[in-house]
This record gives structure tokens, C-alpha cells and sequence, in this order.
């Protein structure tokens, strides 16, 4: 059986990844119920895949923090303890996260491999560039978006689908956390 690769990404209604403004994380826009739904999603068992830049970004935001402290939620705790793929033609291992491999070579080859030899799901958090490519590629099962209640048009960054194929989606779930954020997963098909 082949494993569930899901893109999992947090966006604004304009489709960014991320700000340059004073917004702070999350957009702000944080809750009790995107925190706890955000730890549910990472006590599961399932292979974290990230591109090098986001590994990168994320070993920084977790040099700056540490586990408990008020600057990394617990969510964040458990995918650096879940077991990572970080495909990368410029990183060499060792790297600093517990369980992480890093693999060079075609990206859509690296996962098609780990999906036919996973006996748990695959997730990647960000990784925009990997996951185009992956999407292009056919190889996303689920496309998670996490839409917060914002508009980033002089400070958004990192447009999510910029450069994509056109794809349908098909609606597998969503739910309202909060009162203002959605949680989207689609099932993504190339047109």
C-alpha cells in the first residue's frame, strides 16, 4: 500500500506562507482550538519531509526557543520529535533533529520511494518549492490548507501556489477553529 503524502500549509486569504510584517506568528490569530487541533495532527505516527530551506528555517525557529517555553507550542515539540526526510542536494547529515535523514537526488523520485516503502503517512509542513514540484508531479494525496483570517497584500511572502499547475480540488474536510480560521484538506487532481 502506498503511504498518504499530505502538503500541509498555514496561508492567508491571498495566498501567502508568511509575512514581513509586525503581524507576529500565526498571523495573530492563534487559538486554543488551532493549538490543541495542531497537537492532535502531530501525535499521530507519520514521516515529517521537508525541502532544505524549511528545514533550515524551522532548525532556527527551534535554536530560539525551547521545548515548553512560551516562544515553541507543543505542536511544533512533537513534529521535531516525528521522524524527518530532508531532501537536499546542499545539506549533509548529521542534522540537528533527533530522527532526520537527509536524501539528495529528484525530488518526485525521493517521495514516490518513500511513499511505496512507508508503513506510516507522510506530511510536510511548508517546504512551498518541494511541494509544487510534488503536486506537479502527481505525488500529494491531501492538500491541508490552515486559512487565516487575513489579508497580507504589502507584507505577504512566500506565495504558496505561485508557479503551480492548475489542479481541482475536491473537498475532504473542514473545520472552523476558533470562531475566524479554516482548516481545509482537499484531494488535489492535475487538469
Amino acid at each position: 500500500m502506498t503511504a498518504v503524502y499530505t502538503f500541509d500549509v498555514f496561508a492567508t486569504l491571498d495566498g501567502y506562507g508568511a509575512h514581513t510584517g509586525d503581524w507576529g506568528g500565526y498571523w495573530g490569530k492563534q487559538g486554543p482550538e488551532l493549538l490543541e487541533r495542531r497537537d492532535a495532527l502531530y501525535r499521530q505516527a507519520q514521516r515529517m519531509v521537508f525541502g532544505a530551506n524549511t528545514y533550515r528555517a524551522h532548525a532556527r525557529m527551534l535554536a530560539a526557543s525551547t521545548e515548553g517555553s512560551q516562544e515553541r507550542d507543543a505542536w511544533v515539540t512533537r513534529m521535531r520529535n516525528l521522524p524527518a526526510t530532508v531532501v537536499s542536494s546542499t545539506l549533509d547529515g548529521p542534522l540537528d533533529w533527533p530522527d532526520a535523514t537527509v536524501v539528495s537526488g529528484d525530488p518526485a523520485e525521493v517521495v514516490a520511494r518513500l511513499k511505496a516503502e512507508s508503513d506510516v503517512p507522510l506530511r510536510s509542513h511548508g517546504s512551498l518549492s518541494l511541494n509544487r514540484a510534488l503536486l506537479a508531479a502527481g505525488l500529494v494525496d491531501r492538500v491541508q490548507v490552515t486559512l487565516f483570517p487575513v489579508i497580507c497584500g504589502r507584507t505577504g511572502a512566500d506565495p504558496i501556489f505561485s508557479g503551480a499547475p492548475d489542479f481541482d480540488l475536491e473537498l475532504l474536510e473542514s473545520r472552523t477553529l476558533d470562531g475566524h480560521t479554516q482548516e481545509l484538506v482537499y484531494r488535489p487532481t492535475l487538469r
